[in-house]
């Protein structure tokens, strides 16, 4: 598996991540296979959706504040409860098919890095397996 570091400016905060996704594709050669994305934080997340319009992000980000608010008196000690909400409702992993070397994703689909405790320095583990 390799690592990609992820650094976030916010607290909340959805990141591009696909260009660094395709590097490692690159790198490792494979041209038809599965690639696998994995989070190793409890306050972070992975996610596909829209990578045309960025106000998608910022809607689905505003849209967790409200769902999740931060301060809404959970009991976790380091305050960060909200955090741990969001990244269980995305999801610590993906998996996108490789076709002719290239991430399979639909016309408007780009892989996001959720950062829900920033900001803050983060992994993400990709491994990339032929098929």
């Amino acid at each position: 598996m390799e690592y990609l570091t992820v650094t976030s400016s916010g607290r909340n905060q959805f990141i591009d991540i696909t260009g660094e996704v395709r590097n490692v594709i690159l790198k490792k050669g494979v041209k038809n296979g599965i690639c696998f994305l994995f989070v190793p934080h409890t306050t972070a997340a992975v996610t596909i959706n829209e990578g045309a319009d960025p106000d998608v992000a910022r809607d689905i980000l505003a849209y967790m504040e409200k769902l999740v608010p931060q301060r809404n008196g959970f009991k976790h000690a380091e305050g960060n409860s909200d955090a741990h909400i969001k990244a269980s409702m995305f999801g610590a992993s993906e998996i996108v098919h490789v076709v002719d070397g290239k991430l399979a994703l639909g016309t408007w689909q780009a892989i996001y890095f959720c950062e829900f405790d920033g900001p803050r320095t983060r992994r993400l583990g990709v491994r990339v397996l032929p098929v």
